[in-house]
């Protein structure tokens, strides 16, 4: 990682140093998902079995995973794998059913009741995919939330491996959060059925969970059709930033930081300290364990992607990490907890020495489908609410519409909308 100073770059430089990576080609990647989304809303089942063959390599007569699959996928696992899938579960749910919402009634005025009710969104879809690696935790992270929720319809797509089998550890995950309906179908093509229906698999209300870049473009291009299905947040490359001080361990801090560069060639790792020694050690220590990973080579790449950059203190740290909105921030300074409320932009936050990013894309509690490339300054991380929906309600007695009724004729008026005030008025110069 090369070091850079902040107080010598210039506006260009430093907004420059902190850019993400840039993404492949854009248009390519949004024509070719495109065309796959036509295939399938025409195609159907017979569209997504030939794009699994062709993709996956995986020849499937049915695309869900059945009840002796699970049972299979169940017994390859070993007792110690099946338990820290229990624990994790356990810890999301214990963290996410406090965050069901609390129904509100409020009496504006004399006669005037209004409520805020909320519901599970009727069905949802989640992804998770199987690139590069299996992620479990992804199906934790989607579908513990989505059954506390409680939406009625709940399935789930991921990529089938080459024997036309799912990873056993994604489906049992699955499984255990309350999944039932499994189906082995992986990028756009998956987006595709969830968003439009096939012969097999519903159509959903709202699609949920990460993937590559076909898939993001899919999940973008069904959100913006009214017919398809809503997205949970915009997605991108995998990133962490992390703000140390002096004392701060210099092995934490590079490990944390590799981490996130394992995820992918295309994620990015920064680290903004005051401390020069800190920043050579971290330097130096990267290269020490890089060479003990077994994904040190998407580590290395994605490192020529990321950055360290001395500052004046932790306070313009905070000012830069707040404009840069990082998915993960990790704070290895004194007084940390202290500086909570300093921070704005971030999708998941770990404090102090002992709080590692990856517990919590496992199984601290907190979810880790998170917002990237800066949509942190905008979106929040996934949570229960984005399973539902609110409604609101109002009742009003007609001594309520009396006292409020001159002030909805006035704001009528004001607007030019006769009729609006005739709903009022007309009520009101009834005889009953």
């Amino acid at each position: 990682m090369r070091i850079e100073s902040w107080d010598e770059l210039n506006v260009a430089a430093r907004s420059a140093s902190l850019s993400r990576p840039a993404t492949r080609d854009d248009e390519s990647i949004r024509l070719t998902a495109a065309e796959i989304i036509r295939s399938v809303r025409s195609g159907g089942d017979a569209a997504v079995r030939a794009m699994t063959s062709k993709f996956d390599g995986a020849q499937l007569s049915s695309f869900k995973v059945s009840e002796s699959e699970l049972a299979a996928a169940t017994r390859e696992l070993k007792p110690r794998q099946l338990a820290a899938i229990d624990q994790a579960i356990a810890n999301v749910r214990r963290f996410h059913e406090p965050q069901l919402p609390v129904e509100i009634e409020v009496e504006t005025m004399p006669g005037v009741s209004c409520k805020r009710v909320s519901h599970a969104l009727d069905s949802v879809g989640l992804y998770v995919p199987a690139g590069t690696a299996p992620l479990p935790s992804a199906a934790i992270m989607l579908g513990v939330p989505a059954a506390i929720a409680g939406c009625p319809t709940r399935i789930m797509c991921t990529p089938p491996r080459p024997d036309g089998t799912a990873d056993p550890a994604v489906v049992v995950a699955a499984s255990r959060s309350g999944v039932a309906d499994i189906y082995k179908v992986g990028g756009a093509q998956a987006i595709a059925a969830m968003a439009y229906g096939t012969e097999t698999i519903p159509k959903v209300c709202k699609l949920f969970g990460p993937g590559n870049a076909w898939v993001t473009s899919a999940k973008t291009q069904v959100s913006s059709d009214p017919g398809a299905a809503a997205i949970d947040m915009p997605a991108g490359p995998s990133e962490v930033l992390v703000i140390a001080d002096k004392n701060a361990s210099a092995e934490f801090v590079a490990a944390d930081l590799l981490s996130q560069a394992e995820h992918g060639v295309d994620s990015q790792v920064v680290l903004l300290t005051p401390s020069q020694q800190l920043a050579q050690e971290v330097q130096a220590e990267i290269e020490r364990q890089l060479v003990l990973l077994s994904r040190s080579a998407i580590a290395r790449e994605a490192l020529q992607n990321s950055l360290i950059l001395l500052v004046r203190d932790i306070g313009t740290a905070i000012e830069i990490s707040n404009n840069y909105a990082p998915e993960h921030l990790i704070l290895q300074f004194a007084n940390a907890r202290q500086a909570l409320s300093s921070i704005r932009n971030a999708g998941s936050v770990f404090v102090g020495p002992w709080s590692p990013e990856s517990v919590g894309d496992y199984c601290s509690g907190t979810n880790h489908v998170l917002p990237t490339y800066g949509a942190a300054n905008s979106f929040s991380g996934l949570g229960v609410d984005q399973f539902m929906r609110q409604m609101t309600v109002q009742e009003l007695t007609r001594d309520g519409l009396k006292e409020l009724g001159d002030t909805v004729v006035t704001l009528a008026e004001l607007e030019g909308l006769d009729a609006h005030a005739a709903a009022v008025t007309r009520r009101l110069g009834a005889s009953t």
